[in-house]
């Protein structure tokens, strides 16, 4: 990919201005121009790999998310490419939209896309075009999403179908009703989950924050972009600290593959004036993103984005997953709706929340606690409050950060008995400088977790109850990364192999040290930090001593619930 030359004196930490977006969004558009069928409806990626929807599916895909982009680019020669493939695929080429479909999905890009560029592509189009375009488009109002972010599609075919006088009442039905679904998910401070259930993940930037606030902000609705701006100004307080020295997001989640798309909510919030972030912040943000994945190899010889994170990964891989699925990376382009002389492209870059310096965050909401070390730029998730099994191992391990990917090997994770389920998660708090929670292994056994930290050290406390004496325990650390060093320690109750055995007189704690860092000059870790337990009225009590800090201690104490003995809390004393 040909990019300009860096301009180091507007953007010092990334070198990128908007010409650097327009190139890479040039680019990415003339790749996958040569994959487009003869009539330009559907675009066929190679890859060799066909995704639980089918290939027909996949090639409006290809269609829809790489339209999206050429919104954004609002480029009149590419999107009368698109408007050649209108023509043809609503007639009879695309596939209908159905209940619970892929089509769904793609039918609320189409959608978005022909919203923003009316003026260039919607209204050029011949009047039979049109109508076969609403045609199709109308199905995705009574079309049943799945109950997660899918239930903002049909909003976002509602709001272009009302603006367009088509179907109005059925489309004002689609949006009250989606809008309605998603305040059952809402839980504050800027979060929401994806569903029922405790699924928070990167969709709360790039969908459910990036459809609602677009949807009132295209309507000229105050009263509801006051509301959703208001979150969403909230929400990127937490977001801009998710994101390395290097650029690099944290690897947590389902849908990695989308890559730079979790630029979209800093984009978003400069675009309708609701974020509390400097523009010279959001732009470094974002463009340390785009920076990280393109210097990293997201982008492949053929100039396509492959499945994958830096280069192509088969792990990241979903059933759901198709060759054009990258392509929903064009959400990171959102930036490009702002005029060259808006402030957030013509302000100097300023330095993101990782390297200004050291710093723990806590998300009560999430039930998170982010911890971030300037020396290294690397940023780490304490997760005690997401889980979602079935996109297991990116929901339910313990920790995840901007330099490691998670192992189907089970880093970061309690393993009893061998057994290393960590299901029915409970927050059991956060605060200034640790975080815990409860979780499940499997019937009458749970772990009560405990995670305290300061630089880059953490120290891990594990109280299993439940299992029967001498069951075999492990605890896992951080997996090996690019640039870093791991290291995980015995501290109490565990070998020098990190294993121990449930003892006789009822739940057991185990303790460990543990740190993942890229400096090299970092000291012992042992020199950092010691720990120590004693029994404290019926419970736990562990004392941790900083060498730069004061000491603190946290208490695991038995609570009512559950079956007997199984049920822990812990407080800091």
């Amino acid at each position: 990919m040909r990019l300009p030359a860096d301009d180091r004196a507007s953007s010092p930490y990334t070198g990128y201005t908007r010409a650097h977006w327009e190139a890479a969004a040039d680019a990415l558009l003339a790749a996958v121009e040569p994959y487009a069928t003869p009539d330009r409806a559907l675009y066929h990626l190679p890859g060799g790999r066909v995704s639980r929807s089918g290939r027909l599916s996949d090639g409006l895909e290809g269609y829809a998310r790489t339209l999206l982009l050429a919104a954004f680019r609002r480029d009149e020669t590419v999107l009368g490419r698109y408007a050649e493939g209108l023509a043809a695929g609503p007639g009879g080429v695309w596939p209908r939209i159905t209940d619970r479909g892929q089509p769904l999905v793609e039918a609320a890009s189409v959608a978005l896309a022909l919203r923003l560029t009316r003026p260039l592509l919607w209204d050029r189009l011949d009047d039979a075009v049109r109508g076969r375009t609403a045609a199709w488009l109308a199905d995705a109002l009574t079309a049943r999403p799945w109950p997660c972010n899918w239930e903002l599609f049909p909003v976002t075919v509602g709001g272009f179908l009302a603006e367009t006088g088509h179907r109005e009442e059925a489309a004002r039905e689609a949006i009250d009703r989606g809008l309605e679904r998603i305040e059952d998910w809402y839980v504050g401070d800027g979060w929401y989950t994806d569903g029922d259930g405790r699924k928070f993940d990167y969709y709360n930037g790039w969908a459910m924050h990036l459809y609602t606030v677009l949807h009132a902000w295209l309507s000229d609705d105050g009263e509801l972009l006051a509301r959703y701006g208001r979150r969403l100004s909230r929400h990127l307080a937490d977001h801009a600290r998710f994101y390395g020295g290097d650029g690099a997001p944290l690897r947590q989640g389902r849908s990695l593959t989308y890559r730079f798309a979790t630029t979209a909510p800093l984009w978003l919030g400069a675009l309708t004036g609701h974020t509390p972030l400097p523009a010279g912040e959001t732009r470094r943000l974002a463009s340390g993103a785009l920076r990280y994945f393109l210097d990293g190899g997201a982008v492949d010889e053929r100039g396509l984005l492959p499945l994958g994170w830096l280069g192509s990964d088969p792990s990241l891989v979903q059933d759901y997953s198709g060759p054009a699925s990258p392509y929903w990376a064009s959400k990171g382009f959102l930036g490009l709706l702002l005029p060259p002389g808006h402030e957030v492209w013509t302000a100097r870059e300023e330095q993101a929340p990782a390297g200004r310096a050291d710093a723990v965050h806590p998300l009560p909401a999430p039930n998170w606690l982010l911890q971030s070390t300037r020396s290294d730029g690397v940023v780490r998730l304490h997760n005690h409050g997401s889980e979602d099994v079935r996109w297991d191992p990116y929901y339910t391990r313990l920790a995840y950060s901007t330099a490691t990917a998670p192992l189907p090997a089970y880093d970061n994770s309690v393993l009893v008995g061998g057994d290393p389920g960590r299901t029915e998660i409970e927050p059991l708090g956060t605060g200034e400088g640790w975080i815990a929670s409860r979780h499940t292994v499997r019937a009458g056994i749970t772990v009560t977790s405990l995670v305290a930290v300061r630089g880059a050290v953490e120290v891990r406390a594990h109280l299993v109850a439940g299992a029967a004496p001498g069951t075999p325990v492990r605890v896992t650390g951080w997996p090996a990364g690019e640039g870093v060093r791991a290291e995980l320690l015995p501290a109490a109750g565990l070998s020098a192999e990190l294993a121990g055995v449930t003892g006789p007189d009822g739940p057991t704690l185990f303790v460990a040290l543990a740190r993942l860092t890229g400096d090299p000059d970092a000291p012992p870790l042992a020199e950092l930090v010691s720990v120590a337990v004693r029994e404290a009225d019926g419970g736990h009590e562990v004392r941790v001593s900083w060498a730069a800090g004061p000491d603190a201690v946290f208490r695991f104490t038995a609570t009512a619930g559950r079956s007997a003995g199984s049920s822990w809390s812990v407080v800091p004393r």
